[in-house]
């Protein structure tokens, strides 16, 4: 597996597509860290194993009950003033 930076990848994508479409399977990084994979098409992908095991931890959440499209808008229009 061939490894590019985003930084590369945004200078010169061409040359990757070209590996790519060769065969070819790409890890991106940024800062060292991977961010994505690019695979052929039908190369039947890995899927990369959540971090952590387990179910996520979302009973912290706040749950909000949204029940027609109004509400739904005023939630959104809430969300929006926080920016």
């Amino acid at each position: 597996m061939k490894t590019i930076t985003v930084g590369q990848l945004r200078q010169n994508p061409t040359e990757m597509l070209a590996d790519v479409e060769s065969g070819a399977t790409y890890r991106i990084t940024r800062h060292d860290r991977e961010v994505g994979r690019v695979v052929p098409p039908g190369s039947g992908a890995v899927l990369t194993p959540p971090k952590k095991p387990g179910p996520a931890r979302t009973s912290r959440l706040e749950q909000m009950d949204v029940e027609t499209a109004e509400s739904l808008d005023a939630l959104i229009d809430e969300m929006k003033s926080d920016w």
